[in-house]
């Protein structure tokens, strides 16, 4: 990316570049951000002996699936990029800049992506390109300031632009071959940088150029680079131009499936348990869901789901959740009403941090309690997700910064007794729906909007309490019943109500009030890594706040949210 105008983090402004456009998607492409995008966090250290060990199960005829590594230099569109890989069918893994060959060796890569981010590569203290990645001449794809990286490393030169370029360019491809194959000789590209490339490298040819980057792609053999994001939807074929460098430049198969994930799955599932036996989380969310579906295939009665109420459900959620799996599942299904237990360990609370942590240890204190009446136990299920790990990043990473703790990945206490068993910990959220699809599971678990595992401890800003809660429960199935009866589900992401600490004034009657505030989030995305506030119909808008302040008492004005991820995280907490 290079040479950003500001260095404070998490600083990007900019809309979601994922999903379809719709009404409710519709991003003016032709307006840049007031900044540069991609400037973000870098994706957390972690072993790859896990997902090494599933792709060896999950090849077919004796050979490993094709694995690329995706290095994160601090781009927002790091975790994109890896969805794309993957939508390719090739398994895509991110790791942080700085991970050595012999983690990376472990996935036997066929090539190696590297990611845009916010620094200047010639800058002293900016993240460098490892040595490995020009020692062991695997096919690598440099993208912005990874194409600066590869520049400077075979001798080109950096420098800052005279105009920088944040937002829409159109290109004209030079070398229509390899990477450019069967794309269109004009292309609309997004660009997002402040640095440029003066000169190419010897031996190397430029590609693709724009009015203001004269080389907007560079290649030499299996060496090829851009200096706009293909990863983006604003860039037209943006994905043909990742699959012709994963197929025709790498040589990668696709042979990353959901079929294959379920498979390899399995096999790992029945290998780590053993005769032991699981005790599943259930939320009754999609995540946690399907990993009950693909658990008990593995393991059958050895796997024993409880569903915990914290207090913290929507309204009718208990008994929708236990009617919804008894109904889809042939398992019984343990329920523990845990309500006066996490909502006393919350009194007090505001930290948005501290609330996480204390949920996150609360379940496994009823857990354990669960296992010696019915154990023992030797395993916890979860539905973690690729991105709940990625935003996590803990003290174990050497560069990453976190985000926010994840209840089921960060909050969890180093004591417990359990032994943790996630399948989906590699998985973004399309690919457990798709997993969930091909087990059987009906559409209404399957396309179920995402629910914190928190719960409205994350929309409940401050302090939690029972009032609190009954305010918030009854407007946010307000929120829900009119975006449905629309007809705008299948459109939106996700849809909830946040009660914030603040009180505003109005009059209802004759009457001067002074009540709660209640804020409307409606968002648009593929697989939340970025996202964008839904432009939902003025009319519908208008039911829902009149139908808040008029059912819900404590409750005198409704607000939209329209902040997309980033800058914004989804939930307010």
């Amino acid at each position: 990316m290079g040479a950003h105008p500001r260095k404070t983090p998490n600083a990007a402004r900019t809309r979601a570049t994922t999903g379809e456009d719709t009404s409710l998607t519709a991003t003016d492409a032709t307006t840049p951000p007031a900044i540069d995008p991609t400037e973000g966090q870098v994706a957390s250290s972690h072993s790859t002996t896990d997902s090494a060990h599933l792709l060896e199960d999950a090849g077919r005829g004796g050979e490993a699936v094709d694995a690329v590594v995706i290095l994160d230099f601090g781009s927002q569109y790091s975790q994109l990029i890896t969805r794309r890989v993957r939508e390719c069918g090739v398994y895509g893994e991110l790791l942080p800049h700085d991970v050595t060959w012999e983690e990376v060796a472990q996935l036997h890569p066929k090539a190696v992506i590297l990611s845009g981010g916010p620094a200047s590569a010639y800058e002293e203290g900016a993240p460098q390109l490892p040595d490995w990645v020009l020692e062991k001449d695997i096919p690598t794809l440099g993208i912005c300031y990874g194409m600066q990286l590869l520049a400077l490393a075979h001798g080109g030169n950096v420098a800052p632009a005279e105009r920088r370029e944040y937002g829409p360019a159109q290109i004209e491809i030079e070398d229509a071959s390899g990477l450019f194959d069967g794309i269109p000789e004009r292309l609309d590209v997004w660009m997002s940088h402040g640095d440029h490339l003066q000169s190419v490298p010897e031996g190397f040819e430029v590609l693709a150029r724009s009015a203001n980057s004269p080389i907007a792609a560079m290649g030499r053999g299996t060496t090829v680079a851009l200096q706009f994001h293909p990863e983006v939807q604003h860039t037209t074929h943006g994905t043909d131009i990742l699959r012709n460098f994963l197929t025709k430049v790498a040589g990668c198969h696709a042979n990353w499936s959901p079929e294959s994930f379920i498979e390899a799955s399995v096999k790992e599932i029945r290998e780590q348990v053993g005769e032991g036996r699981v005790l599943l989380a259930l939320s009754g969310g999609v995540d946690s869901s399907v990993a009950a579906a693909l658990i008990h295939k593995a393991i059958g009665n050895q796997l024993t789901p409880v569903f915990v109420n914290n207090g913290l459900l929507r309204l009718g959620e208990a008994e929708l959740v236990q009617e919804t799996f008894t109904r889809a599942f042939d398992t019984k299904l343990v329920y523990v009403d845990a309500s006066e237990q996490f909502l006393g360990k919350l009194k007090g609370v505001t930290d948005p941090e501290a609330k996480r942590k204390i949920i996150g240890e609360t379940f496994v204190r009823v857990f354990e309690a669960e296992a010696d009446k019915a154990g023992p136990f030797e395993f916890l299920a979860q539905g973690t997700l690729y991105p709940d790990v990625i935003e996590s990043a803990t003290k174990g990473s050497k560069t990453a910064v976190k985000i926010k703790t994840h209840h089921n990945v960060g909050g969890l206490p180093e004591d417990m007794q359990f032994k943790l068993l996630e399948p989906f910990r590699f998985l973004f959220k399309d690919e457990v729906r798709a997993v969930g699809r091909l087990l059987g599971l009906p559409d209404e678990i399957v396309e179920r909007q995402p629910f914190p595992g928190p719960g409205l401890a994350v929309r409940l800003l401050g302090e939690i309490t029972e009032p609190d809660l009954d305010l918030l429960r009854k407007a946010d199935a307000i929120v829900r019943y009119e975006i449905e009866a629309a007809g705008l589900a299948k459109d939106v992401w996700q849809y909830f109500a946040v009660l914030l600490p603040v009180n505003s004034t109005g009059v209802m009657g004759d009457y001067r009030t002074y009540a709660r505030v209640c804020a409307v989030r409606a968002i648009a995305s593929q697989d939340a890594m970025t996202a964008d506030w839904a432009r939902l119909p003025h009319d519908v808008l208008g039911r829902i706040s009149n139908r808040v302040v008029n059912e819900v008492n404590g409750i005198n004005r409704v607000v939209y949210d329209i902040t997309s991820k980033p800058p914004a995280t989804i939930e307010w907490e």
